[in-house]
């Protein structure tokens, strides 16, 4: 399983993180990436000013020959699906992640979170829901992942769940699961804070390959598959 595009990584504008746009850019042209998403946090305590994501439209298309597109990782902030990033800011960004970080949602541990990422599937700025696998985050998946897919938006299969929230990687592969069944598309990314983890999904593609996903519905396996997939909302 090939998988030639990485839609979550961060630089050093988010300090938790290690390497710079032009350092992740290098990695992924050595391993035969094709294109990248720099997507930084917005609104955690660490994360960078507003104005990061405003003045981002000044980073070149390619960088080290690999397609940069510009993004965010934002933040479910309540049960009601609320993103913290300003509409007009996301409308300008090529891929924003919508994702769920205890820091800025610490009071809803335990309770169903359907509603809360059925409203972020709605929302028309928001084109991944990140790291969904929380225990502590449960949703119902058959209704949020039908509606994902009809409405053209994808489900993050991410890596460092599998070095980080290893609780988290059950409900990872039954929301694999949902998604084969359904048919909604997935990404599958590395969510680096390190040059060197950019690319780096062999946990993640080594269950999608035991449950048998078929590659058409990973989104990002190619440059020229995801243009195809975000074609009828973004021109990327």
């Amino acid at each position: 399983m090939e998988i030639l595009t990485d839609l979550h990584t961060h630089t050093t504008a988010t300090p938790h993180a290690y390497s710079t746009v032009t350092e992740n850019a290098f990695v992924a042209k050595q391993k035969g990436i094709e294109a990248i998403a720099m997507t930084n946090h917005y609104g955690v305590g660490d994360a960078p000013h507003i104005w990061h994501f405003v003045n981002i439209g000044v980073l070149p298309k390619e960088i080290h020959g690999v397609r940069v597109l510009k993004g965010a990782e934002v933040n479910i902030l309540d049960l009601d699906g609320t993103i913290d990033m300003p509409e007009e800011v996301m409308a300008k960004l090529d891929i924003v992640i919508a994702s769920i970080h205890r820091p800025v949602h610490q009071d809803f541990d335990g309770k169903d979170h359907t509603e809360a990422y059925m409203n972020v599937v709605e929302n028309p700025y928001i084109d991944i829901i990140g790291h969904s696998g929380s225990p502590d985050w449960k949703y119902d998946y058959e209704k949020v992942i039908k509606r994902a897919g009809e409405l053209g938006k994808m489900i993050e299969i991410n890596a460092n769940t599998f070095k980080i929230r290893k609780a988290n990687i059950p409900n990872c592969r039954e929301i694999a699961l949902t998604c084969k069944r359904l048919g909604t598309s997935i990404c599958v990314n590395s969510d680096a804070h390190y040059c060197d983890m950019v690319g780096k999904i062999d946990l993640p593609t080594k269950m999608l390959c035991e449950i048998e996903f078929p590659e058409e519905l990973i989104a990002n396996r190619n440059l020229e598959a995801l243009k195809k997939f975000m074609a009828p909302r973004k021109n990327l």
